[in-house]
């Protein structure tokens, strides 16, 4: 039997008063998801371990069952994988978004709408002004990008932007955590961060967007550091993946698929944002299983950026999307395949809009396949997953109950 992931990244939320007091996912038109959960066999899932942080670093690495106690290191060290940076030994790999201040607030993470091409010109050109041999810029997707210290420490506590939308941005820059030695490496990230202002904020490109009404890329707001990870391939742990696959927009999603031996696949409109190209990804995951792959992860960013931009209307559209054009041709095709196909759909952390940001609670999640005996859940969403057969799972608990489709 093969094995097929959909996640929808911060597609979970908390109860909305404009929705009548339900999530999202209950108000929301699903009738696809509902499906799969009708049909299938239902729980929660709490993927963000006591003590870290609830990134989608550690959910979705969690979600394929590395322990984090284990494997670690945070965002960058992944994202440097996703664009083919080597790390060597003591290599500081973090995840650098260009993000836009207002006066001493970080208006937001992102910067609007930042095209990977613009960013491309600002980052190449920090790299002229502020690189050299011990700091080095890489140019990631839109306002996501990698900062390599060499000798670097990564004891440092960094404040995700994500974390802080109108809020100071003084009160957040990089200090030396508590286990030491990160002093110089966070005095060295300051530095970098008030440089950059003084250097973006006058580039034309800048200049630009704010003449058509944009928000500037106006600084650097480095997190997430880490080395190299020890992970081991999915293919080790699972002999049922012979070869399996990632599907994606997001850097940080393609570096732990990288690690977890997967190989990359692009779809051409895949943007990270509301208007990605879900079509596209449904396609390129039946082809993938269709021609060989025991194993395709699909990744939908769209949720977890409307959650992030408070956007109501934007995220219960984009979960409405997942489910139509994304889902509905999953299940559709799947019929048509010679191996049998069992199917699992959740989130990897809530991102409530009236939050912001990310949060800690467990995740709704089905699994299904032909034969499976269903439970009593009726719809997906994070209340009727709550009387789910599968209970609370948490660690490798999930992946491993997956990984078993069609064994009872």
């Amino acid at each position: 039997m093969k094995h097929l992931i959909i996640l929808g990244d911060g597609m979970a939320d908390w109860a909305v008063p404009q929705l009548g007091g339900n999530t999202l996912l209950q108000y929301g038109r699903t009738p696809h998801l509902d499906w799969l959960a009708r049909h299938g066999r239902n729980g929660l899932l709490k993927t963000v371990p006591e003590g870290f942080h609830p990134g989608s670093e550690v959910a979705n690495s969690s979600i394929l069952g590395y322990d984090q106690h284990l494997v670690y290191e945070g965002r960058g060290p992944l994202e440097a994988a996703s664009i083919g940076v080597k790390l060597e030994p003591g290599d500081l790999a973090m995840r650098c978004n260009l993000v836009c201040l207002e006066g001493d607030l970080l208006k937001n993470h992102s910067c609007g709408r930042l095209e990977t091409e613009e960013a491309d010109v600002l980052i190449r050109f920090l790299q002229e002004k502020l690189g050299n041999q011990r700091v080095h810029f890489y140019t990631g997707v839109q306002y996501r990008h990698l900062l390599v210290i060499k000798g670097g420490n990564k004891h440092l506590n960094c404040t995700p932007p994500h974390d802080i939308p109108l809020k100071l941005w003084r009160e957040n820059l990089p200090s030396a955590s508590s286990e030491g030695g990160g002093e110089s490496t966070a005095a060295l990230l300051i530095d970098l961060i008030l440089k950059s202002q003084q250097l973006l904020k006058d580039h034309p490109l800048n200049i630009a967007r704010q003449q058509q009404g944009l928000d500037p890329a106006n600084c650097i707001w480095p997190w997430g550091g880490g080395y190299r990870p020890q992970m081991v391939p999915l293919t080790t742990t699972y002999p049922q993946i012979r070869k399996g696959s990632v599907i994606t927009a997001v850097d940080l999603i393609r570096g732990i698929g990288i690690y977890a031996g997967l190989r990359v696949i692009d779809v051409k409109g895949a943007t990270g944002l509301w208007d990605t190209n879900y079509e596209g990804k449904a396609q390129a995951a039946i082809q993938a299983l269709r021609e060989g792959d025991d194993f395709v992860y699909v990744h939908v960013e769209a949720s977890d950026e409307a959650g992030h931009d408070g956007n109501l209307e934007l995220k219960l559209q984009t979960i409405e999307h997942l489910d139509s054009r994304l889902v509905a041709p999953v299940l559709e095709a799947i019929p048509s395949l010679q191996e049998e196909v069992a199917i699992a759909v959740l989130p990897d952390h809530p991102t409530p809009v009236a939050h912001r940001t990310h949060t800690a609670e467990p995740v709704p999640f089905c699994i299904y396949y032909p034969g499976i005996e269903p439970d009593s859940v009726q719809t997906f969403d994070e209340v009727a997953a709550r009387k789910g057969s599968y209970g609370c799972l948490e660690g490798n608990q999930f992946i491993q109950i997956f990984m078993k489709s069609g064994q009872d």
